[in-house]
């Protein structure tokens, strides 16, 4: 069974992604609704590191998704182009969700490859990008590259819905995925010519449509994930993960053929480090049917 690759390379060099580049253009996108509080650094850092000392991102967009404090003003004064998502609207008819403002970013930059990054997150560091770009700089069969990364566990940690939802789901219907470590993650990057050419769930099963819809037309081997290293970013509740929960699955299962049964006869539960731990379904029959 083809699956999903772990490209395992050296810190790529900011010139040498530079020079592998040829010509083509990069867009770092994120999306963000009310983060005022930690948007101004991340770009700072992204305009002094990876466009003034070097020309590697080509352009910086903020999609503003109806904040309410000062992310606009503040991502618009560190040097990001501040699109509001009411102008995406206005031209191709309103939406709402995580998903729906990726695809806004999508819509409003211009670069071959797009690198998403999540608004909140406080250890960001430059090679981020270029880590994320050098599997398809390298190896144009690649379209996707997700993100690995280590979340403090005094800071909450993190991927709860992917080990509670996503992955349980993944064995029994994706078992092709599951060499992702973090199918969720909210850094990653892709082509535009296969973006492009994708329907974006509007809510937050928007990374996993993604991923099933890439491997789906272009085979898991078309996606790639690779380390970043120590990933800080704000922790949600479990109240505020129930709804992101419920439509990771509802998205998952809604890309199930109608009448497909589970992809393996014998179900099992897939880790993203190869190792597999059979599932109980065996059932004891009504008592009554020994009693009688």
């Amino acid at each position: 069974m083809k699956s999903v690759r772990l490209f395992e390379i050296d810190d790529c060099a900011i010139d040498v992604a530079v020079e592998a580049k040829a010509g083509r253009t990069v867009s770092v996108c994120i999306p963000c609704r009310d983060e005022a509080a930690t948007v101004g650094p991340l770009i700072s850092v992204i305009r002094s590191e990876l466009m003034r000392k070097v020309p590697l991102v080509d352009e910086l967009i903020v999609l503003d998704d109806r904040s309410t404090d000062d992310t606009a003003s503040v991502a618009r004064s560190a040097g990001a182009t501040v699109v509001p998502i009411e102008s995406m609207h206005e031209r191709f008819g309103e939406g709402h969700g995580k998903g729906n403002a990726l695809w806004a970013s999508l819509a409003a930059s211009s670069g071959d490859f797009v690198v998403w990054m999540d608004g909140d997150i406080t250890s960001f560091e430059p090679h981020w990008v270029t880590r994320l770009l050098a599997p398809m700089l390298d190896d144009d069969s690649v379209a996707l590259v997700k993100s690995v990364s280590h979340r403090p566990t005094q800071m909450g940690g993190g991927g709860r819905t992917t080990e509670l939802v996503a992955r349980p789901l993944m064995s029994l219907y994706y078992p092709e995925l599951t060499g992702l470590h973090q199918p969720l993650a909210g850094e990653y990057a892709g082509r535009r010519t296969v973006l492009e050419q994708l329907p974006f769930v509007q809510g937050w099963g928007v990374e996993m449509a993604m991923l099933i819809d890439v491997a789906r037309r272009y085979g898991p081997e078309a996606i790639a994930q690779i380390d970043l290293g120590t990933r800080e970013h704000r922790h949600r509740s479990l109240h505020a993960l129930s709804v992101q929960a419920a439509e990771v699955m509802a998205t998952m299962l809604a890309r199930v053929p109608e009448g497909s049964l589970l992809a393996d006869p014998a179900p099992t539960l897939r880790r993203a480090d190869g190792s597999v731990v059979p599932l109980n379904l065996s059932e004891r029959p009504p008592l009554a049917w020994l009693t009688r």
